[in-house]
């Protein structure tokens, strides 16, 4: 059976900022050809080494509250004072088409799409390999202000509270381990009974009686 008779996977990776979630998700992208990040509508101010619809869709509020009224996502959050959201016609295409979206998303959003998509979710949670690292990563970034830094720091630990609500946990000690780790389940996943819509119909096709 090809690819095209199965039906898409939604590949959610969150995480508490600074554990490497990001990092995973790019070289994931790199290294199977098969999955595409699912490109977020936000209210976040872009930043400069990000592009107009291959990162986000950058939006104002104004835009945003209006496509919310719509019910335009699947799934919307808010973090950090600035809003996220996930185009509901966008995603159904894509699986449909028997196309991997990945989800660079928080618990939030990961709570919504599994409550409204669950055969189709498979979620994954990052954690950092200790307390400090998640520090050292977080001061690293440079890129923010006292007062966000802070206010990252403060909610990690909120955040890493919701590892049991996903269906994988990885401990991120070593960034090419995780992403093997984290390819591997996307592989298996793929393979799920469910998700090979016309698998029937193909064993059907090979049975003498």
């Amino acid at each position: 059976m090809d690819k095209n008779t199965n039906k898409g996977v939604m590949f959610v990776l969150s995480s508490p900022s600074g554990a490497g979630k990001t990092s995973i998700c790019k070289f994931l992208l790199k290294l199977d050809k098969n999955i595409s990040l699912s490109i977020s509508v936000t209210t976040r101010p872009i930043r400069p080494e990000e592009e107009e619809g291959q990162d986000y869709f950058f939006v104002n509020n104004e835009t945003f509250d209006n496509m919310l009224k719509e019910g335009s996502f699947i799934e919307h959050a808010s973090v950090f004072g600035h809003n996220y959201g996930t185009l509901k016609k966008l995603v159904k295409e894509k699986l449909y088409n028997g196309e991997d979206l990945l989800f660079d998303i928080d618990w939030q959003g990961a709570q919504q799409l599994r409550s409204r998509m669950r055969e189709d979710v498979v979620s994954v949670f990052i954690l950092p390999p200790n307390k400090e690292e998640l520090e050292n990563r977080l001061k690293k970034r440079g890129q923010d202000t006292d007062e966000v830094m802070t206010e990252r720091m403060a909610s990690a630990s909120e955040e890493i509270t919701h590892w049991p609500e996903y269906d994988y946990v990885l401990v991120n000690k070593n960034l090419e381990d995780s992403v093997r780790n984290v390819h591997n389940i996307l592989k298996a996943e793929r393979l799920k009974r469910i998700r090979q819509i016309k698998l029937a119909e193909f064993v059907r096709s090979i049975k003498f009686n």
